[in-house]
């Protein structure tokens, strides 16, 4: 794979002197491609030593030299009709994965065995673990890395970050439960374990805030095993006292805790909000 990286890496370099109907370019853009729809490589990962989230660039470099170097072509997957520059994905079945009508995810993104998709959608360079719902009409924009048992509700968006290609994509950890409706965009990260409720939008400029201190967390972050739902704060300007957006953090969870629903619809409908 160092190998490929590297001639990736160079024929970045070179992109705008490449023909786009090369085939050794081609080959080698479709082979870093390949990887990512087998779950060999991902566009991102947590480097546990640091916690933090580290790019892989060169995977970014090669999507976006594949929408260059491919053709447009009309796909029929009976009864539908697609023109695209990439194929979608094939063969749920032999990867364990349940796929509902009306769901469909691009090649080049990974769907681990036991994932379930409802009508729904996944972008090339996403990686969706095992256990997963991805529930009806939720999106999983490109290069998201969602984590094992993760439940996306409804109408959940998350965002996709191709580019700059140094930015991280958004992060949804293990265990983790996205209400209804949510957004999660432009690399936002959510916890281990966490619960976000029906609404929330978390982008790296919205401040995550303590309910019990005040104090403000991180922003675009939520921390792990803990039940976060939308808010605002208020800031004076010119022209008055306006809310700005916020996410409070309500309850700190124990490992696990989250998958008790009843208690924490109980906890959500005491603030007025649900999931």
């Amino acid at each position: 794979m160092s190998d490929l990286e590297l001639q990736i890496e160079d024929l970045w370099m070179r992109r705008t002197d490449v023909d786009p109907s090369d085939p050794e370019a081609r080959k080698l853009v479709r082979d870093a491609i390949g990887l990512l729809d087998s779950g060999e490589a991902r566009v991102a990962e947590i480097d546990v030593s640091t916690d933090k989230v580290v790019v892989n660039e060169w995977l970014k470099h090669a999507i976006l030299m594949l929408f260059r170097f491919s053709d447009m072509e009309t796909m029929e997957l009976a009864p539908f009709e697609f023109a695209d520059r990439v194929p979608l994905k094939r063969d749920y079945a032999s990867g364990g994965v349940r796929v509902v009508p009306g769901a469909s995810a691009r090649w080049g993104s990974y769907l681990e065995p036991g994932v379930t998709l409802m009508p729904s959608y996944v972008n090339i360079g996403a990686r969706v673990g095992s256990g997963t719902m991805v529930d009806t009409w939720a999106t999983v924009g490109s290069c998201a890395q969602i984590g094992k048992r993760v439940h996306l509700s409804g109408g959940v968006g998350i965002g996709g970050v191709l580019e700059p290609v140094q930015a991280s994509p958004v992060v949804i950890e293990d265990e983790a439960f996205i209400g209804s409706r949510a957004m999660i965009t432009e690399g936002a990260r959510v916890g281990e374990g966490a619960v976000v409720a029906a609404g929330v939008i978390l982008n790296p400029s919205i401040p995550v805030i303590d309910a019990e201190t005040g104090t403000e967390i991180s922003r675009g972050h939520i921390p792990p095993w803990s039940v976060a739902i939308s808010a605002t704060r208020s800031r004076q300007f010119a022209g008055g006292e306006f809310g700005l957006p916020c996410v409070l953090v309500i309850k700190r969870l124990n490992e696990g805790e989250r998958h008790d629903k009843a208690g924490l619809n109980d906890l959500l409908r005491d603030h007025g909000v649900a999931t």
